[in-house]
């Protein structure tokens, strides 16, 4: 699977099939994660629930002992090259806080609208290449977060221009989903299973199309194209994305916990903080476009 927001598919750490390990066996000597999971249903051969063998089993950073199912030795302990929750929140904390840096600097120095889409073009790019490489580039992400953050700024000042403190409510709105997302992740109210990952993952690329479809007639035709972005229409259109940007979230925090409870490499930590940084910029993008519209209304 890959890694990514709307835009993309996500990866999780079961590299045979399943979502973001959905189905994967747990690390030897830990129980199975799903045994009395109320939404993992009955595991059958070849069936959407179906148990291939731990990605990360054999590997130098899963746990010692003897696998469960299978009774072999597994590696000894080396915890010291497994993802943490720690390494995922300070690569997070890197990686949004050079977005917000860059936001700051191309607000700071009013660059021009051109530029700030041109850079948005540029991590549209670089997303897309991280998205598509076998392993995370912390070079990669931290330049696209730079480039993301040059258009954010641009263009938060240009919504700023039209409904003035658009940019900050936009940023208290992106908080919120965040923590409410979190909460119900963690009260399992929002139950991260296969169904829950196809349909977030189908609405998220037939979303997308749709603005696709939405922003060519607005070229060509004029106007607000399809009028997906206007009136009372781009408000339910906003927080229909708004939706989609929480469901990407929750299936971070999945990808991040499995990651953790399956021993993956550390490296992986930057494919967390990767993902988690496309979707809060989904939410602050949609967000900020529904405060404007309330505000033209």
């Amino acid at each position: 699977m890959r890694s990514s927001n709307p835009v993309f598919s996500r990866r999780g750490f079961s590299r045979d099939s399943g979502y973001a390990g959905f189905g994967a066996q747990p690390q030897a000597g830990a129980a199975n994660p799903y045994a009395s999971n109320p939404y993992a249903g009955t595991a059958q051969p070849g069936g959407p629930y179906a148990q291939p063998t731990n990605p990360y089993a054999a590997n130098p950073y899963a746990q010692g002992g003897q696998d469960l199912y299978t009774g072999q030795p597994q590696a000894p302990v080396q915890t010291a090259g497994r993802m943490t929750i720690d390494d995922v929140v300070t690569r997070t904390g890197m990686t949004l806080g050079l977005v917000v840096v860059a936001a700051a600097a191309a607000w700071a120095l009013s660059l021009p609208v051109g530029l700030g889409f041109g850079a948005g073009i540029v991590a549209f790019v670089l997303g897309l290449v991280q998205t598509f490489k076998a392993k995370p580039s912390p070079a990669l992400i931290l330049a696209y977060a730079a480039f993301e953050g040059l258009f954010l700024g641009v263009v938060s000042k240009a919504y700023n221009a039209v409904a003035y403190g658009a940019p900050v409510q936009a940023v208290l709105g992106t908080m919120a989903v965040f923590a409410g997302v979190l909460v119900a992740y963690r009260t399992r109210i929002i139950r991260v299973d296969n169904r829950f990952a196809r349909f977030a993952i189908g609405a998220g690329i037939g979303f997308v199309l749709l603005m696709a479809a939405n922003s060519l007639f607005a070229v060509f035709g004029g106007g607000d194209g399809l009028g997906l972005r206007s009136g009372p229409l781009g408000i339910a259109v906003g927080v229909l994305g708004v939706l989609i940007g929480a469901a990407y979230l929750a299936l971070d925090f999945k990808q991040i916990e499995d990651g953790v409870r399956y021993g993956a490499p550390r490296e992986e930590s930057w494919l967390a903080a990767f993902g988690l940084t496309l979707s809060l910029v989904w939410i602050y993008t949609e967000i900020l476009r529904i405060i404007a519209i309330l505000n033209n209304d």
